[in-house]
């Protein structure tokens, strides 16, 4: 760890890092799985510090953004993950943490690694027409969805962003009834044919238990 990503004493030199607590910086679109990690399993060395989950709508900001809070939190935690995958970066991410030395959960995207990254790859030829929908993107699919594509506005739009789609997929963390009756909406608004698939938390877990 460089001088220039620590905190420094009054006599100039570095503060060390707390052993055993671990910091997790994450996408807000996976703050509430975390908790309920962590929760579950009674993680109480695991520390959250989310970034917007907006910026997945510019994905070029996502490299700089974790940069800065790994460095803001060089001091606070002895270890630091960044619960992200690729996330349309370019693998930029995954050389930025590299370089950092922190790790980074594997993947494309969440919705791999919520269905598990060697399921998600192994998909059938239908999967490249498919539109993926989590928890949170139900919750929030005017806001994420709707909204920034213009489609409250002008409907006709639909057809231009969807229509080489054939069907909705919605991998439910929970087993939320109310949840899947708003995701079968959300595919009858877009015209696609509706599956869901109960995925958990996925590799989300397990890279949260290996730490």
């Amino acid at each position: 760890m460089s001088v220039s990503d620590t905190a420094l004493t009054e006599h100039g030199l570095p503060l060390a890092a707390p052993e055993g607590r671990v910091l997790i910086i994450a996408c807000g679109a996976l703050a509430r799985e975390i908790l309920d990690l962590k929760a579950l399993n009674g993680w109480d060395h695991l520390d959250l510090t989310c970034l917007p989950a907006k910026l997945h709508l510019y994905p070029e900001k996502i490299t700089d953004a974790v940069r800065a809070a790994v460095h803001k939190h060089r001091t606070t935690h002895g270890t630091i993950f960044v619960a992200y995958a690729d996330c349309g970066t370019g693998g930029l991410l995954q050389a930025a943490c590299a370089d950092m030395g922190v790790e980074m959960i594997a993947g494309p995207h969440c919705y791999s690694f919520f269905e598990g990254n060697d399921r998600f790859a192994a998909q059938d030829d239908e999967a490249i027409t498919t539109f993926y929908l989590t928890d949170f993107l139900v919750r929030q699919f005017d806001a994420f969805i709707v909204k920034p594509m213009g489609l409250d506005r002008h409907p006709e739009l639909r057809e231009m962003y969807f229509g080489n789609y054939t069907r909705l997929v919605y991998q439910a963390q929970t087993d939320d009834p109310a949840l899947t009756q708003k995701a079968r909406d959300c595919a009858d608004r877009l015209g696609l044919r509706f599956e869901r698939r109960f995925t958990g938390y996925g590799d989300l877990a397990t890279a949260l238990d290996a730490l």
